[in-house]
């Protein structure tokens, strides 16, 4: 069965389209899976879960940011099947990101430290409401980035900030951080996912991220690819197995 594009997927294709070069990043010359971003040799394709979710995700990206083969958005939006991706503008914001917004099925958080904003708009938990489903609004990019984004973006003065309160380090080792206890942003998702209700997906999303993590770094390193590691074993439960084809 093929995997149909996730919308990240679908940005950076956009973006090449519209004849952007993509970056040249560390390792470029080897030969990357095209799905999976991964060296091919490492190639993550056969590991993506399939799990069930309510919450929706939506990531507002830098036009970098959408070519980097260690971005984490990608297993996001792997995971979560309502997930949208677009890229951030300062002075033209993509209306069917507004569109999506002002959706009344939707209850959009945006998942942002609470130090930087008005308690008032300050929640660390997920209401939950029969009549809309969470969707969670990140900011996929540099701390740096993600602060000007939040500055000058007006249409998400009005949404509540979700801000969490995450009780371990960060696992992501692909890029340096200044600050240990900056989470990554599929470390991010895991835990709204697991507060909006949704802990299947939540712990998919954990297993994938550590299996992501050790195929890119295991490529990087050159080490032999290694499937029997306890972060595949926790992900395996969320494999969906094709189906075989009944006999004509």
């Amino acid at each position: 069965m093929n995997h149909a594009p996730n919308a990240v997927a679908r940005l950076r294709d956009q973006r090449e389209d519209e004849g952007i070069k993509p970056i040249q990043a560390r390792g470029f010359r080897s030969e990357r899976c095209r799905d999976c971003r991964v060296i091919i040799s490492h190639c993550l394709c056969a590991w993506r879960p399939s799990v069930e979710t309510r919450s929706g995700v939506c990531l507002i990206m830098t036009g970098k940011e959408v070519f980097k083969p260690s971005n984490t958005g990608w297993l996001i939006a792997d995971v979560v099947r309502d997930n949208h991706a677009f890229i951030w503008s300062r002075t033209e914001p993509d209306p069917q990101m507004l569109a999506l917004l002002n959706d009344p099925q939707w209850q959009p958080y945006l998942v942002f430290p609470g130090e930087y904003v008005e308690p008032s708009r300050v929640t660390n938990t997920v209401a939950p409401d029969n009549s809309k489903r969470p969707l969670f609004i990140l900011l996929d990019a540099t701390w740096t980035e993600a602060r000007k984004i939040f500055r000058k973006s007006p249409y998400f003065d009005r949404l509540p900030i979700l801000s969490l309160l995450p009780d371990k380090l960060s696992r992501y080792r692909l890029r340096r951080s200044t600050r240990s206890e900056h989470l990554c942003t599929a470390e991010v998702v895991a835990l709204c996912l697991e507060l909006a209700g949704d802990s299947d997906a939540a712990s998919a999303l954990d297993a994938y991220f550590d299996v992501f993590s050790q195929h890119y770094l295991g490529a990087k390193q050159q080490l032999d690819m290694n499937e029997s590691t306890p972060a595949h074993a926790e992900l395996l439960p969320y494999i969906r197995k094709p189906q075989p084809e009944l006999a004509q």
